[in-house]
């Protein structure tokens, strides 16, 4: 197997010319395409319309250049580039097959899985059920992967469902509690239950400790790989596998570190120290603002703003400190990190293409 991380530059949700180039100029063969993950300038939240906009757009490009997979393609829109993040598309690719092959360098190579849970009903969202269908998405993706142990797993995104007014009034129809009323707010318990099921499908928490009340409220409880964004554009997860294998060819690589808060920028330059010479590809990370509302003792306002919702400001900051390690906006970074890292903090991970090859 061997994969392949290219950044597309995006000029608006629907814009597909980046992509177009990328092709004709022979950087990027859509029939090997396996997932697209966006960073779309909408607001982050329960109506940023633009994730759904950009995946139409998507679809529609590849149902045209790559008839036969475009239906395989696993697509993850994360809104919001506050600040100096970049709106841009990170097009992920793989030919061939994990069960063979040898890392080139004489190294393990980058190896990308992907899989999807079933539709979820709202009274499941936020809850135990959803820990555990993601938890079997992730351990299938990371088969799918040729990843054979999980200390090879350097990022998981999953893109997950939120409720919406629609499906309250749908939901209080048919009688059942939901785990919020309150949609915004169900966006945090859908990524934190996912980020939850990665942690358990990794081995980083036993499932037989974890119970519902735990979710969004025990951040002892974490997972040091997931990423994980919400939007009302799909009712299953999607998930994304990033990590290495000796299976794999080819000169990409991916590592990880998990920033202890929202500035903690030496994550990233400790994985930049640590791979000298080889190019940084793309920055993946995580951002969240600590639920104490302070940063090494200093207070914050992210949580006390009315008119910004704190994903927002996260973003902004971590976003402008990793574009500054890394020297390049256009990354992605992700807003609300429940379970997602410790409290205040975030994995990151960098792909790297190695130089020599």
């Amino acid at each position: 197997m061997k994969c392949s991380v290219v950044k597309i530059p995006a000029g608006a949700p629907h814009d597909m010319t980046g992509l177009q180039t990328a092709t004709e100029e022979g950087r990027l063969k859509p029939e090997e395409v396996v997932a697209v993950l966006g960073k779309t300038e909408g607001n982050g939240c329960v109506n940023d319309f633009t994730r759904g906009y950009a995946v139409m757009a998507l679809k529609q490009w590849f149902a045209a250049a790559a008839p036969e997979q475009a239906a395989d393609i696993s697509y993850v829109m994360s809104g919001g580039t506050e600040g100096v993040l970049s709106p841009h598309f990170t097009v992920i690719s793989r030919s061939g097959s994990p069960e063979t092959g040898t890392a080139s360098g004489g190294g393990k190579a980058l190896a990308i899985g992907t899989a999807r849970t079933r539709d979820f009903r709202p009274e499941e969202l936020g809850r135990l059920i959803q820990v555990d269908e993601v938890a079997d998405a992730v351990a299938r993706a990371v088969f799918d992967a040729g990843i054979t142990s999980a200390a090879d797993v350097h990022f998981v995104q999953i893109k997950c469902p939120l409720l919406t007014g629609e499906q309250l009034f749908e939901a209080h129809g048919r009688g059942v509690p939901l785990v919020t009323e309150d949609t915004y707010k169900s966006m945090g318990y859908s990524r934190g239950a996912s980020a939850l099921g990665a942690a358990v499908a990794l081995g980083e928490i036993e499932r037989s400790a974890l119970r519902e009340e735990d979710i969004c409220v025990n951040w002892e409880l974490y997972s040091s790989v997931a990423s994980t964004s919400a939007g009302s554009e799909l009712s299953c997860c999607e998930v994304i596998v990033f990590g290495n294998s000796d299976t794999a060819a080819g000169p990409y690589h991916i590592d990880h570190a998990v920033m202890k808060d929202a500035i903690d920028g030496a994550a990233l330059q400790g994985l930049l120290n640590r791979h000298p010479g080889d190019e940084l590809v793309q920055v993946l990370a995580k951002a969240e603002a600590d639920p104490d509302g302070v940063i090494r003792g200093r207070r914050h306002i992210m949580l006390d703003d009315s008119d910004i919702n704190h994903t927002r400001h996260a973003r902004a900051v971590v976003g402008g400190v990793l574009a500054y390690v890394g020297g390049d906006p256009m990354i992605y970074v992700s807003g609300g990190g429940e379970h997602q890292g410790p409290k205040g903090g975030g994995p990151v991970a960098a792909v790297f293409r190695r130089r020599q090859l």
